[in-house]
This record gives structure tokens, sequence and C-alpha cells, in this order.
């Protein structure tokens, strides 16, 4: 089968990661540790499990961080090499499946939870899984797959960046008839924003900041407005088409990055002062901001944050910061990976009118270089999210 394939070679990825951010778009692609290849299809490690045929799969700012050669070190030895990266999917079972939670007839389409749990892997329950919190799984590198904390960043399963993958039916969601296949791709990063609104009480007429305005950022802003009472959400947001898509899924106010303290100082009452040395920060601010970039968006989160207030962290962190507001101000710093039982939520949120043409980019895996350059320059070409068709020629 067709696939693009991850492989190791260090030389490639600490050459992307000295790339300055404005060479990314042109040159990552060639740089990054990619290929296209002919590679056995993925078989069924074991019963619950079933081929899978991909018909569109995202690519993910993790997805990008990694070819870009800026992800920490930490997650190296959660993955196994080579691996097709690809976790937001939407694919067509393949062969009968079922278990507990019910058959899958070959042909139902389906979203994909990527993440690897002791379920999936065949081992007992962990103390994280035994919770019911499956995406704190301690064992992501045991079990009778490879090491991967996820579809995507496993050699053994395969992932969406290929014609064929292999998935447990515990991962699998069933999509609903009437949603557009290019809809039902953002199930995944739904769910994520759906569980990072989920990981703290957020009180009636809260005050939220949302950092970044790209596909995290603008489904954070539609999980907050569906999910929470909060009051005014202003978003941060580097591009027009990212402030225009804010404001229709229910941003208050929204702010160009150079305008943020101002604005939120205006939107909380909040005092900005300034050091004699680094960028200024916030006495007073937000109840709450979550943090979407994975970049210097901590930052701008930490100094805008009220004393006693909450910071989650959506994206995926890349860059080291000065943590003494989270002392100074006795900041709750809160992490959100992936999801928890939340994709009947995400694939209702998914039907929502304001995430129509959020899918603007699609190609088959032979163009693969110009598709991620195409996500690499998303927010100055006006796109939200870029996919595959493993199917397209």
């Amino acid at each position: 089968m067709l696939a693009l394939e991850y492989h190791r070679s260090p030389v490639r990825y600490l050459a992307a990661g000295r790339l300055p951010s404005r060479l990314h778009p042109p040159a990552v692609p060639s740089l990054a540790p990619m290929r296209l290849a002919e590679r056995p299809e993925p078989a069924p490690p074991g019963p619950g499990w079933t081929r899978l045929r991909p018909l569109l799969s995202g690519i993910c700012g993790s997805d990008l961080a990694l070819l870009a050669g800026r992800v920490s070190p930490y997650l190296s030895p959660l993955v196994s090499l080579p691996f097709v990266p690809g976790h937001e999917i939407v694919a067509e079972v393949i062969d009968e499946v079922f278990d507990e939670t019910g058959e899958l007839a070959p042909g139902t389409r389906v979203v994909v939870d990527p993440v690897l749990s002791c379920r999936t892997r065949g081992t007992g329950p962990c103390p994280p899984c035994a919770a019911g919190h499956a995406n704190r799984c301690d064992r992501v590198n045991a079990g009778h797959v490879s090491p991967g904390l996820q579809t995507g960043f496993c050699a053994d399963t395969g992932g969406g960046w290929a014609e064929r993958f292999v998935a447990h039916r515990s991962q699998l969601h069933p999509v609903p008839g009437s949603l557009p296949s290019e809809q039902a791709l953002l199930a995944e990063p739904l769910a994520c924003a759906v569980h990072a609104v989920r990981r703290i009480d957020i009180p009636r007429g809260a005050k939220v900041v949302v950092v970044g305005a790209g596909t995290v950022g603008l489904l954070t802003v539609l999980a907050l407005r569906e999910l929470t009472a909060a009051g005014p959400v202003t978003v941060i947001a580097r591009h027009p088409h990212q402030r225009r898509r804010a404001r229709a899924l229910g941003a208050t106010d929204v702010l160009e990055p150079r305008n943020a303290l101002r604005g939120v100082r205006r939107a909380t009452g909040g005092t900005l002062v300034r050091p004699d040395l680094g960028p200024a920060h916030l006495l007073g601010g937000a109840d709450v901001v979550f943090e979407c970039t994975g970049g210097q968006g901590l930052e701008t989160a930490l100094r805008m944050t009220r004393a006693g207030g909450a910071v989650v962290l959506s994206g995926m962190p890349s860059r080291p910061v000065d943590l003494t507001p989270v002392w100074y101000r006795e900041l709750r710093v809160v992490g959100s990976y992936a999801s928890r039982d939340d994709f009947a939520t995400a694939l209702d949120l998914a039907s929502h009118a304001a995430l129509g043409g959020f899918v603007d980019g699609v190609y088959p895996l032979a163009r693969w270089r110009d598709a991620l350059g195409h996500a690499l320059a998303a927010g100055r070409s006006g796109s939200v999210k870029v996919a595959f068709d493993p199917r397209a020629r």
C-alpha cells in the first residue's frame, strides 16, 4: 500500500528545527524525515481490531511541530519508528468488528479516537485507565502493539496518511449519515476542545480568553459557547480570516496579538505594568485563559490571567517560558491532552453551520509536499484545516 512514512533521521530533524519560522512552508517538507513509500498493509494484531480505509485524514498542528523539529524529547520513548502519521481520520471499516461496545459492519463510516490505551493493547488496566482516564494511560509502550501514544505515532497500527491502517473497535465512533466527511474530520480536534473546556470549572459569567485561532482555538470557542456559561470570550487571532471565524463561533471580541494585553485590560479592568526587561503583564486580567498555539502564546496567557486564575494548555508546549506569573499570581496551570469520552458530544457539535468550509485543502498522498507546505502556511493563506484523501490520485 502507499503511505507517508516518518523515519528516524536526527540530522533532518535538527535541520528542520533550526529554520526560521518564515522559511517553514517552503523548506520543512523537503527537510523533514518523511518519504512516500510502499509498505505492507498492517494486520489486525488481535481480537477486536479491524482494517480501515481512510477517506480523509487531517494535518494537525502536532504533526507539523514534529516535522518542523519542535517536539520535546520527552515524547521520544512514546513512539515507534518508522510510523505513518495521521490521527484525525474519517475512514470506512473494511472487516466486520465487534466487542462489548457493539458491532460495526464493513463500509461503516467512522471517526477514530487515536489514543492507544490499555484496552487496545490487551493489558490489564493501569490506574488511570481503571479510573476512566484512558488518555492518561501509563502503558502506551506495552502490550501487543509497538509503543505509540496514539494512532499515527505507532509503527504497528499505521495512521491516516496511508491507504490502510488498523484500529481497535473501542477507538471507532460511527458518523451520522447526514454529517459530511469534511465536518466529521473535525470530530477528533473537537473532542480535544470539549475535553479542554471540561478540565476545569468555568463559572457563569467568567471572563475567558482563547490565545490562538487555528483549528484548536476556534473549536475551543465553539465548545465554550455550547457547553459552558462563560461570559465574554476574547480571542487573540493573528489573521483576518481567523478573526471572522472566531466571531461566527461566538467570540465576544477578537484581538491582534500586538493589541492583546491592552484589549484584555479593557475587557477585564486590569492594570498594565511594564518591567524594565521583557514583555508587559497585567495586574488583574481574565479568569480563565486557554493556550491553543503550542508556541509563544503560553507566555502571553500567563501574563494576562488574574491572580488565582487558570491557564489551560490545549496546544502542545514547544518553547521555554518564564513561570514567574505562576508563582507570584498563584495561577493554576492545567494540562489537557486528547479527550475522554467526548466523541459523542464532538460529533454533535461537528454539524454546526459555522464549521462549513473549515476543510479547504484536500490533497492526494503523492502531493504531500504541497499539502504540508499549505498546512504550514494555513494562517497566512486563509485556510483552517488541510487534509489528505489517500484514495485520490
